[in-house]
């Protein structure tokens, strides 16, 4: 049995067959392929499937003094987070089509009440907050519900705020957040695993008012981005993006980058990870050209969410970190990524070290139960992890051994 935040507890439902060959028998052919065909979707939903058994928290390895726990494993394809200025976290997904709203309880430790604010949008990853208003991305469109933390049982439709990003689903997928500047900053990625299409359009980071007015490029020759942060004081734009395909297990690696003024190219599809030029469209374009990384992350990790280290909680070697979730190779030999890590900064802004903060996710079987996506500093200074596989958020916090 589990006991929820609300009180109610419930069994695991387990199907145990008996007999299935003579249970099939009953059907008529076309029966048996929809149940076959049916077996196999199921097959393809693990998220629900786990959600009935207990995380293996226990398997996170982390720094001494640190600490997991779960703070809600009832968000189906949990991908972006924001957290709303009365304490409400919200929380995109993909395919799922849903935003979440959780009510926190007042230590923060777990999710009091977990309800859908919105749902059957299309691949609603980024959410993003202004003036009490929740911002939603939605492939193509940006979506606005309005004074949305005194409405969370209600919140009606949403306002279509800008819809005019590329309709195309492949890396459609958008991170969005607002800058110091107030604008909304979103990424639209390449609609391909390699191609040239319109640079003013597809592999960039583009930003545009509250009100959807003024859209502007700010980065170009941006693969895939599915995290930014700002770095205090300094204001400027650092950014993850996912490395290209096929080109072999270990080339090129996902990138760590810096924005330094509006407009600049950072390489794709000319150019990966800083000094390996594409097979494709390399002979037109010098990697010196254009703005290399400020770290290689590795090849196929699938460097999504990064954050920046903002609380008070975590050691002060902490301070200034940025945390990023890996969410894991998907056509390697071998599978790599599935944790988070970190990377260090000295004053001028090198990065002086990387390593591992949190893992686990994939075991040494290659099997896999998570998948970091998005980070979090809450105001206590513990950081979350949402995981769309698992469809949870975890919590980690710092007590001094």
């Amino acid at each position: 049995m589990r006991r929820f935040s609300d009180g109610w507890q419930y069994a695991p439902w387990r199907y145990r067959p008996t007999r299935p060959a003579q249970a099939l028998s009953r059907f008529s052919p076309l029966a048996r392929r929809l149940l076959y065909l049916l077996t196999g979707l199921l097959a393809l939903a693990p998220t629900l499937a786990r959600a009935r058994d207990a995380l293996p928290i226990e398997r996170l390895v982390l720094p001494p003094g640190f600490y997991v726990e779960v703070l809600s494993d009832q968000l189906p394809g949990a991908r972006g987070m924001v957290l709303g200025p009365k304490g409400t976290l919200f929380v995109g997904s993909r395919g799922e089509g849903n935003v979440y709203a959780i009510t926190l309880d007042p230590s923060r430790a777990y999710a009091a009440k977990v309800r859908t604010i919105a749902s059957g949008l299309n691949m609603p990853v980024g959410v993003a907050m202004r003036d009490g208003a929740l911002y939603i991305s939605a492939v193509s469109r940006i979506l606005r519900l309005d004074n949305i933390e005194d409405r969370l049982d209600n919140p009606g439709q949403p306002t279509v705020v800008y819809a005019k990003l590329p309709a195309e689903t492949h890396h459609g997928w958008r991170y969005i957040a607002f800058g110091p500047d107030q604008r909304l900053y979103v990424g639209v990625g390449a609609p391909c695993n390699v191609c040239k299409r319109d640079e003013n359009r597809y592999a960039m980071i583009g930003s545009m008012k509250p009100d959807g007015s003024d859209w502007r490029v700010v980065a170009r020759g941006v693969r895939n981005t599915v995290g930014f942060d700002w770095q205090p004081g300094t204001n400027t734009l650092w950014f993850t993006d996912n490395g290209r395909d096929m080109m072999g297990d270990d080339v090129p690696d996902d990138k760590l980058n810096r924005l330094t003024r509006a407009g600049e190219h950072f390489g794709f599809p000319y150019c990966h990870a800083g000094d390996v030029p594409d097979p494709d469209f390399g002979r037109e374009k010098s990697c010196t050209s254009f703005t290399p990384p400020m770290a290689k992350l590795g090849a196929h990790v699938a460097a999504l969410g990064m954050r920046f280290y903002t609380g008070k909680q975590f050691p002060e070697e902490y301070r200034g970190n940025i945390f990023i979730a890996e969410h894991g190779s998907w056509n390697r030999s071998r599978k790599v990524g599935y944790r988070v890590v970190r990377v260090v900064l000295d004053a001028k802004n090198n990065v002086v070290k990387q390593d591992v903060f949190a893992q686990g996710w994939l075991g040494a079987d290659e099997s896999v139960w998570g998948r970091p996506v998005d980070l979090l500093t809450l105001p206590d200074g513990s950081l979350l992890i949402s995981d769309d596989y698992a469809g949870a958020i975890y919590r980690i916090t710092y007590r001094k051994p």
